[in-house]
């Protein structure tokens, strides 16, 4: 390759970089001044780190990043490794880079590192795999005068990786003094098309002040909080918090560390999008594709037994598409041969890179100011004038979630095509007015459904909604909830004030799923004093004691006079007058992850014996299925 222009400039950076480097060194050595008073230990690791800049010594393996919906490869991390580490003064990698921190040489170690992931990467054919490739960056590097000088850019260019295609990792571990320049850095990188993501989320001391600062494409959460998160509740209820706030952000979540398939199924359960952990792949010197022999991903059916779309990717038109090198006037043909053409999409190599919305791209590239543009821009390519900013998201999202993701778009944009990938792959768009058939045509299917009392939805899309739920493989928990002593509060209080507690306690029960705003949940009305809420794993035991709570705090309201007395007395079913406690809450758990289901007649019939454990106690009582699988 001819090195000259960009290549040749980010080469003679990287060597300015080693031999600042090793000159500081060399005096360090030599000098023994007061800053380094030398052991023999010590001039071995400055020494061993010299030659290191200057050497081949170092290499990259690649840990694969799996999709959590389909079980695809998403991409690869570079992690870097030592060769001959038995010879090496270094017990690992981790050690030379604490080494050469304290030496203030990270930055040049950065790079090395860079440069062995890209390369090695490359020579892999990771593009041609149509993988992301995770980097792991300093933030010492970002903050370094030098690293706007193209060295990244360079090596993506000689190596023939396209920017877009690469994910820059930060640890939130690292200390960061100056947050307003390493954003200003950051942003260098993803104005070029690079991805950002914040690595080891939660380690650190900093990792919110990140977050809302760097506002980064992808959060990896720490393996301390994946480790056992199947045992630990309060390692659950933190990383659905961090699920939940990053997912309202638009942000895509990763779980590392992931070491068991017990691990493997909470993360799944969460919505987290990407997966990684020795359980799936282990880092190796080659592209791996990982133990597909395991069953860990279960095929998902977009659809449900009515036909109605449930995911995104289910309305999605695949468009052609456009390579960001066409040029304005090819995109304007386009637009013309097709009046009904709203949205454009540019792909490169099935990436997602930008957007062309019809009516802004007429009136600034074709008309302009003054009415020249088309003159002005019809030879100028696209990748310049393309729109960066636009909604993507994966074909198995909810179509309740892209609607709510659409409400954080800016005003000028609100109106756009969503773009929709499959395993980060381009995979078509959905107009806004077609979204917006789709969710009114699943709210109608389940008004034509909804109990007339409550408005809930009913029997019939209750069991359409678990059966749908099974067929995908999802693992959640059921609820199932019964007022106790119903009847003879009925018979003494009349069935208009029995209405009044059914009508409160569905109410009650739509509210808590509305706050949680996960389009997750579901609640429904079976009949009568009955009803279901679905929920995550993590989720039905804490939104069952708000709904105790909720309803035992109306109970002055639904006893009037008699709730002072803590009772009332009506007939009981032999028609003799008995004396009752005051209305309470029977909850029976069931979950899908603890115990096989097959169907929604196995479902029910579970339900129906945890229930009657729950209503064998006084009072309000929340009962969970603890049989297990086998």
């Amino acid at each position: 390759m001819d090195e000259c222009g960009p290549v040749a400039h980010w080469k003679a950076a990287i060597l300015e970089k080693k031999g600042q480097a090793k000159m500081r060194l060399k005096w360090e050595i030599e000098s023994g001044g007061e800053a380094f008073v030398m052991s023999r230990e010590g001039r071995a690791e400055r020494t061993a780190i010299l030659e290191l800049l200057d050497s081949n010594a170092l290499t990259s393996h690649f840990q694969p990043v799996f999709s959590s919906k389909d079980g695809s490869i998403f991409g690869y991390e570079a992690l870097a490794r030592l060769l001959f580490a038995e010879n090496s003064p270094f017990m690992n990698i981790g050690d030379l880079f604490r080494k050469a921190r304290e030496l203030d040489v990270i930055s040049s170690l950065d790079v090395l590192c860079r440069e062995q992931a890209i390369k090695n990467a490359s020579l892999m054919e990771i593009a041609e795999r149509n993988a992301y490739l995770f980097i792991n960056i300093c933030p010492e590097t970002c903050l370094d005068p030098a690293h706007s000088s193209g060295i990244t850019d360079g090596l993506a260019e000689e190596w023939r990786i396209p920017k877009e295609s690469i994910i820059l990792e930060v640890t939130e571990e690292s200390a960061i003094h100056n947050y307003n320049a390493f954003r200003e850095a950051l942003m260098y990188y993803r104005d070029r098309g690079y991805k950002i993501a914040i690595d080891d989320f939660g380690a650190g001391y900093g990792g919110l002040k990140m977050l809302s600062i760097i506002e980064p494409d992808f959060v990896k959460i720490d393996r301390h909080f994946i480790s056992n998160i199947d045992k630990a509740s309060i390692k659950a209820n933190l990383v659905d918090s961090i699920v939940s706030a990053c997912h309202r952000m638009g942000i895509k979540v990763i779980a590392e560390g992931i070491e068991t398939g017990e691990e493997l199924k909470v993360v799944q359960n969460m919505g987290i999008e990407f997966l990684q952990g020795f359980y799936l792949g282990r880092p190796s010197a080659t592209l791996q594709p990982g133990d597909t022999k395991i069953p860990l991903f279960p095929a998902r059916n977009g659809m449900n037994r009515r036909g109605e779309a449930i995911f995104i990717g289910d309305i999605a038109s695949a468009v052609d598409t456009v390579p960001p090198s066409a040029s304005v006037s090819y995109v304007f043909d386009r637009f013309i041969k097709n009046p009904e053409l709203r949205g454009l999409p540019v792909v490169d190599e099935d990436r997602i890179v930008g957007m062309f919305n019809r009516i802004r791209f007429l009136e600034n590239q074709v008309l302009g100011r003054y009415g020249y543009g088309m003159h002005l821009n019809s030879h100028k390519k696209i990748d310049q004038l393309m729109d960066r900013s636009f909604l993507l998201v994966e074909a198995t999202t909810p179509l309740e979630e892209v609607a709510q993701r659409i409400h954080s778009r800016e005003s000028e944009f609100l109106y756009d095509d969503i773009c929709v990938t499959r395993s980060g792959k381009y995979f078509g768009t959905v107009a806004i007015s077609k979204l917006l058939d789709a969710i009114t045509e699943k709210s109608l299917a389940l008004a034509r459904g909804a109990n007339p009392l409550s408005g809930l939805p009913g029997n019939e899309s209750i069991q359409r909604e678990i059966s749908s739920r099974l067929s995908q493989g999802m693992h959640f928990d059921v609820c199932y909830f019964d007022i106790d002593h119903f009847k003879p509060y009925n018979d003494h209080y009349g069935f208009e004030r029995g209405d009044m507690v059914i009508k409160s306690l569905a109410e009650s029960l739509a509210e808590l799923v509305n706050g949680e705003k996960d389009p997750f949940h579901f609640v429904g009305h079976i009949g009568g004093d009955d009803f279901i809420l679905i929920t995550r794993p993590q989720s039905s035991l804490l939104l069952s004691e708000r709904a105790v709570s909720r309803f035992e705090a109306k109970r002055p309201e639904f006893h009037g006079e008699d709730y002072r007395r803590g009772f009332y007395v009506s007939a009981n079913r032999k028609g003799e007058p008995e004396q009752f406690s005051l209305l309470s809450l029977s909850i029976g758990i069931v979950s899908t992850e603890v115990c096989r289901i097959e169907s929604y007649a196995q479902l029910a019939s579970i339900a129906t014996e945890v229930k009657k454990a729950a209503k064998s106690r006084n009072g309000s009582s929340i009962v969970r299925d603890r049989r297990m699988e086998g």
